[in-house]
Order: C-alpha cells, then structure tokens, then sequence
C-alpha cells in the first residue's frame, strides 16, 4: 500500500534526519503510517520537505536498522510488522522455533546515496539482523550461562562446539571444542596466537611485502619487529621466505593463502608445500589468516599440511557481521592449552551472554541459507565493478568482498584516492598494506559496500571508472 504521506517536521537546532525520523515513528505511533505502508521514495520525500535526499536516506535506514521500517531492493522502504514483547522470546512472532524466512530481496537500506564508503565491507541485510536480534532477546529473557558469573571452560563449550562446527571442512581437517578459542572478532585472534608464541627481547614475525595491516599493529603492541617477504601472484616466494627466516630468526609467518588481502590472490598447493617446508626447515610457526574466505576452500589448509605449526585464525565479520565481534584461533595439535592461557590471562573468556549467542547463531536452522545469500549479494555486486572496470587490471574473485586494480599509467594511488574522494568514493591504496619503509604499487583496494543499493554502488564505480579514463598526472614545475 503506497502512501502519499508527508510529515510536518519539528525542526529545531538538532540534525534533519533525526526530525524525519522523529516524524516517522510518530506517524507510526499514531497509526497514520499503518504496517505494510510504503513511504515515499527518499528522493520524492526529499523534495517535498525541502531537504536533501541524504537527510532521508539517513533517516530511513536508522529506523531500518532498528527495525522500524523494512527496505526491499527495487521495492522501497515500509513499515515493518508490529515487534514482539521484547521481554518475552515466544512473543508476538511465534518464538524461536519457527524457521526464518530469508528474503532474497531485504536489504538494510533503501538510499539512493552519492557518497560511498568501499574502504571497508559492509555486508548485505539479508535476515540475520533479526536473527540476531530475536536470538538477543530469547537469551535476555533466559540465558543459557546466567549472568552473575566468570566465563568458564564449562559455560564456553556449546559456543566452542558451535564455532568448531562452523568451520568444519574437509580442506582445514577435523576440528573438536577442545581445538577452538573464542576471540573478540579476527583481529583478536591474532594478538593471541602472537602472545602465545612470541619470546625473546625483539622477536620477529614475516608477512607478505603487502599484507594486512593488522598484522603490523598486534606487533607494534607486543613490541616485534615485523618483516616483509617478497611474494608474486601465487603468495610468498620460498626462496625470499628462507632468505628473510635465515636472516632475521623469525618465529612466525602470517599469510592470507585463500584470500590474500589486499591482492585478492590465491596460493595454490604445490606452492604451500613448499612453503611448509621451508617453516619446517627453520622452525617457523604457520599463522593462516581465513577471515575473508566466504565460499568453499580450495586448497588444503595449513594445519592439514603442517598439523604441528599450523595456527587458524579467522571470524563470522565477513560472512554474517562484524557487529558482534566473533572470532576465533585454532592451535596446531598439542598447543591448545598454550592458547587457552593466552586468552585466558587476557580477559578471562567472551561475555557468557557473547558465548550464548554464538552457541544458537552458529548453529541456528537458517543459518546456511543466510550464509549463501549474503555471497549471492556480495557476488551481484563484485560482478557489477567487474562489468565496470574489467577493461583495466583488475584482480577479483567470486565470494569475496573486494577487488585490487593496478592504476593505468598517469595517475599514482594517493592522487586517485583524494580525487576519487572528491567524487564521493572512499577507498584505500596499496601503501596501506605495506610496511613503512618498503615500495608499495600504484594500487587501489577498494571493498563491496552491500549497505547501498546495487545502483548507488554502480554509479559510485562508474565514477572511479570517468577518473581511470582521464588521468590527472602534472608535470612539476
């Protein structure tokens, strides 16, 4: 039912966008919007209110998120239906054992935005934000692990079941609860499997000469000495590998074999093999950064090739959300208890409430039907820059969300990337993925930003393609 609604805003000295939010939920409030009624495309509401189309959208898609008003790609925005009791889990909506319906077309946000952010993924709304949010109030009303005590071993194992469950797969070998440690979100992850292993007065950690910058800011905090690695389109040379572990005693070498961050590379077997044994050669422990691989592995994983130095890390960020901070290591075989320590020592375990949730999210009925369609989406809109930008040099896979392209001749990253932010479009170049002093390409990362429309994104993309056609190089005078 469409409407030709139109508030009166209350506009005073606080931002627009929360007076047409305001305006919303009192229409809703007072039963002038009912359920089901679809509000006014942003750009129409914008002009009849005077405003911008951004002061809308931004209104819309923070009733959205609280689920207030439901958007559909290529439908409009609506209000949704009526939210149960909060304080009771089998409210309104039947409870928790009804199946979840997936609505291949839910998006988190209607707007038609020009400015777009591809510096980091955002992930398309495809039903697990209320999941979550009934999964939050079912465990509010009776959590599994109280609330009144420490977590414990005892109190983690559904979750660490759960997790273990979740990344189970032929290419990474058989992973029990007793193998898996809980992390706040990848990055977490890391920092632990470093404090487990690092010793030494300046210990030494190797990583790709590109790489994710992550790695570089866990060791600054444990004050290592981080070095870069040669690599080509396969991942790290074993050559350069041998040569940087002879030299510099390093004890850990951090790679992305599946999806290399940011080249969007993939090493192949025969290739970690060889890496493998060059660790083995030197006595290096093999940390296997997994956290943007969405789809199906394609090569055996470390801990399957180098079971003894093999530490996985990786995280739910990038195939449900980033929000609830999720991740997880798993230790090679006999050094669990070593990570337990770590993470124990640190902060004693996740929130039992945390543990809750990631107990009956990862191991939720609708759970693989969300996972699958969040790469469909992701995978829409990969195949849109592709379609876009395929003519240049250009890196890409299915499944994961973001692209490298090598810049065209006349113009260098950081002169792309403030020109392109002129045009609305963040993104980040390849000196962000290097250490200080090394050379970096001149390249550009830029992610999937699934929080816009599909055409929002395409027109965000056709404007990197107008500055890739028309180079701004100057000679300097």
């Amino acid at each position: 039912m469409d409407t030709i609604w139109q508030p009166e805003l209350e506009i005073g000295a606080g931002p627009k966008y929360k007076a047409v939010a305001k305006a919303i939920r009192d229409g809703v409030a007072t039963g002038d919007l009912n359920e089901g009624t679809k509000l006014p495309p942003v750009r129409d509401l914008a002009w009849k209110l005077g405003i911008t189309p951004g002061t809308v959208a931004r209104a819309y898609t923070i009733l959205t998120d609280e689920g207030m008003l439901t958007a559909e790609v290529g439908r409009g925005t609506y209000v949704a239906k009526a939210r149960r009791d909060p304080m009771h889990p089998c409210g309104q909506d039947g409870g928790l054992d009804m199946p979840l319906e997936v609505d291949s077309t839910l998006h988190n946000s209607e707007a038609q935005t020009w400015q777009v952010n591809l510096i980091s993924p955002h992930l398309p709304s495809v039903g697990q934000a209320p999941l979550i949010r009934n999964l939050l109030a079912d465990i509010a009303y009776d959590p599994p692990s109280g609330v009144m005590h420490y977590p414990t071993r005892h109190s983690s194992l559904p979750a660490r079941k759960a997790a273990a469950q979740w990344i189970a797969s032929p290419p990474l070998g058989a992973v029990t609860a007793e193998d898996v440690v809980l992390a706040h979100g990848g990055q977490n992850a890391i920092l632990l499997v470093f404090q487990t292993l690092l010793s030494g007065r300046k210990p030494v950690i190797l990583v790709e000469e590109l790489s994710y910058p992550g790695f570089r800011r866990a060791a600054e905090l444990l004050r290592a000495h981080v070095v870069p690695v040669a690599m080509d389109e396969y991942g790290l040379i074993p050559d350069a590998l041998d040569a940087a572990a002879k030299a510099h005693g390093a004890q850990i070498v951090c790679t992305s074999p599946e999806v290399h961050n940011p080249t969007c590379g993939f090493c192949p077997e025969n290739r970690r093999r060889a890496l493998v044994d060059v660790a083995r050669k030197h006595d290096l422990q093999i940390m296997e950064d997994d956290c943007y691989r969405m789809g199906t592995a394609r090569a055996p994983s470390y801990r399957i090739l180098a079971p003894e130095r093999s530490w996985y890390v990786t995280s739910i960020s990038k195939t449900l959300t980033p929000a609830l901070r999720i991740g997880l290591a798993v230790a090679p075989e006999g050094q669990s208890a070593r990570l337990r320590r770590a993470s124990e020592h640190s902060f004693f375990g996740l929130a039992t409430p945390m543990m809750d949730l990631c107990a009956k999210l990862l191991t939720h009925k609708s759970l693989d039907a969300l996972v699958t369609q969040v790469r469909k989406t992701n995978n829409s809109y990969v195949q849109a820059a592709v379609n876009i930008l395929g003519g240049f040099d250009l890196k890409w896979q299915q499944d994961v969300p973001f692209l490298w392209l090598h810049l065209p001749e006349g113009w260098r990253a950081g002169a792309f990337a403030q020109a392109a932010e002129a045009q609305g479009v963040r993104i980040r170049i390849a000196e962000e993925y290097a250490c200080r002093d090394a050379r970096a390409p001149h390249a550009i990362r830029f992610a999937i930003n699934a929080g816009v429309t599909l055409e929002s994104f395409e027109a965000a993309i056709g404007r990197l393609r107008d500055l890739l056609d028309n180079p701004q190089d100057q000679i300097g005078v």
